[in-house]
């Protein structure tokens, strides 16, 4: 967190503060979505709601907000966790680990989980309450065993790319706001990677929760915004 020790002036302090702060406290008027925007509803699925296998606390509260801002957007994508049995990502696919233990695999370090987000699973499944009548794309992601994905964009190994960039471009869209499920995972990949792919990014703050362990919330939010994704609130948005 940055902490202001001093009042700044003129124009380029404004401008400095304007970059600390977030877009949100110098917000002029409402951002209205256009036909070059898209909304990214992030794993609002039953393994993250509360009663889940991997459950996000108040997770549940993020279906009511996603659900009045979609009313916005002519585009709109969800992506869903998809995971295969002995999926690398679980812990009990390794003999002698629990989750949150740390591998080493062929892309690089993997923390393990627990079992969840199972295909044919009623953990697999969107949140009932979710109503995206303007849905057009469902991602996919982790379907590959030996894959973990976080990311609507890339895949772990950050070469397996979902097609979803060249989708959102090939139908115009330059803005992506992204909500859902957690902020300091797939919400925060999403959104850096929508920014690395040449993407306007807002992340709608009220419509996301987070983990927050050991400080994962907070690095999230500064590693979006090194990246230039702009945190806002639900009431932002022209619905």
């Amino acid at each position: 967190m940055i902490q202001r020790r001093e009042v700044v002036f003129g124009l380029a302090g404004v401008a400095l503060a304007n970059s600390l702060m977030g877009r949100s406290a110098f917000a002029a008027g409402k951002i209205k979505p256009t036909s070059a925007s898209a909304l990214i509803v992030v794993d609002v699925q039953n393994c993250f709601l509360p009663g889940g296998s991997v459950a996000v606390k108040d997770g549940d509260q993020v279906v009511p907000v996603i659900n009045r801002i979609a009313k916005a957007f002519s585009n709109v994508v969800v992506t869903q966790e998809w995971h295969t049995p002995r999926h690398v990502s679980f812990a009990s696919s390794h003999p002698g680990k629990k989750p949150s233990d740390v591998i080493k695999v062929s892309y690089g370090d993997q923390v393990l989980r627990p079992d969840h987000c199972l295909q044919g699973t009623e953990d697999v499944r969107f949140s009932k309450n979710l109503q995206l009548t303007t849905t057009q794309v469902v991602i996919r992601k982790g379907f590959r065993p030996n894959l973990d994905s976080r990311s609507a964009f890339l895949e772990a190994d950050r070469k397996t790319h979902t097609g979803l960039a060249g989708y959102l471009k090939e139908r115009g869209v330059k803005t992506i706001f992204v909500a859902g499920l957690a902020i300091d995972a797939c919400v925060a990949a999403t959104a850096i990677d929508g920014r690395r792919a040449g993407f306007s990014v807002y992340v709608v703050e009220d419509a996301c929760r987070g983990v927050d362990a050991n400080g994962s919330l907070a690095k999230a939010w500064a590693s979006m915004a090194k990246a230039g994704a702009q945190k806002i609130q639900s009431s932002e948005i022209e619905v």
